[in-house]
């Protein structure tokens, strides 16, 4: 099928994009849409507007919008406008979306894809969190942790990219703190840095570091593309 990918940056949207295409589908374009701020329940926040980098890195065209809000009805009216705009301009069939376990965005996803009679695809929905971190690494995925806002993840992992000694590290924080390990739950968020989509990998040239203590931020001032 003609896709169009639900795309925040991350490493599970990134990830999605790969499998459906592995898979046999062609992704023909990014939806993305940028919330004011992290207190939004269904959109991706940090670094968004690198996203545009990382459409660059794929050579894929991307369409945006922005909110002012972060009420839910609202973000999802907007993304509704934006998937009926990638069904005119790019005729796809469905959407690809990265989520593993959560039923809020996978009911209302599917809500949307119902309106427009587009088929909903979610290569990661239920895979084991272990072996999913582990085949990221294993397919050459390379993601920094952009934020995190859980017990158990402090400011030494922001900015960091993950390898597979702290796959190991995360189960054991994870098991002790409660922490959703694939970070779905919001316990922290991620930004691709390379992967076999990206004909360039992404340098980050410049950044900030945010900690109140509790929750942090890893802030991309400036990337480019590593040619």
């Amino acid at each position: 099928m003609k896709l169009a990918s639900l795309f925040s940056g991350g490493k599970d949207s990134t990830c999605a994009i790969y499998k459906a295409e592995r898979e046999g589908h062609d992704v023909k374009c990014l939806v993305s849409i940028f919330p004011p701020s992290a207190e939004s329940y269904l959109l991706h926040y940090p670094n968004m507007g690198f996203t545009s980098l990382q459409a660059q890195a794929m050579r894929l065209p991307q369409i945006v919008a922005q909110t002012d809000t972060t009420d839910p009805e609202v973000e999802l009216k907007e993304l509704q406008n934006l998937l009926d705009k990638a069904k005119k301009d790019f005729g796809i069939d469905g959407i690809v979306h990265g989520g593993l376990f959560s039923d809020y965005q996978r009911i209302r996803f599917d809500r949307i894809g119902n309106s427009l009679d587009l088929k909903i695809i979610s290569p990661l929905w239920h895979l084991d969190q272990k072996n999913y971190l582990q085949e990221l690494l294993e397919s050459k995925f390379k993601f920094i942790v952009t934020s995190v806002t859980s017990a158990g993840l402090d400011q030494t992992w922001l900015g960091r990219e993950i390898i597979k000694d702290d796959v190991e590290q995360l189960v054991k924080l994870s098991a002790k703190y409660g922490f959703n390990l694939a970070f779905e739950g919001g316990e922290a968020e991620t930004f691709v840095i390379d992967c076999p989509l990206f004909y360039s990998p992404i340098k980050i040239v410049k950044a900030n570091k945010i900690w109140d203590g509790y929750r942090g931020r890893f802030e991309i001032t400036e990337a480019v593309l590593d040619k």
